[in-house]
């Protein structure tokens, strides 16, 4: 995973937490905004999140920080 898919991974999970608390899920659009400028990084995040791990829409944000963390 890019480094900078990485940071934008955790420091969304840290607002998010912040602001909703520790049971807020998340999908992976929750790390781009609503204009695809970045389909690259788009389809890195996607293909981690649905093929490599094969998560759930919507997954705890604290759970995919973790796993970030953990460089899974």
């Amino acid at each position: 995973m890019q480094s900078t898919l990485r940071a934008k991974i955790i420091n969304v999970c840290d607002k998010k937490i912040a602001t909703k608390g520790e049971n807020v899920g998340l999908s992976f659009y929750a790390f781009f905004a609503n204009k695809n400028d970045d389909p690259e990084l788009l389809m890195e995040a996607a293909t981690w999140w649905i093929h490599t791990h094969q998560l759930d829409h919507f997954v705890k944000a604290y759970k995919i920080k973790q796993m970030v963390l953990d460089g899974l």
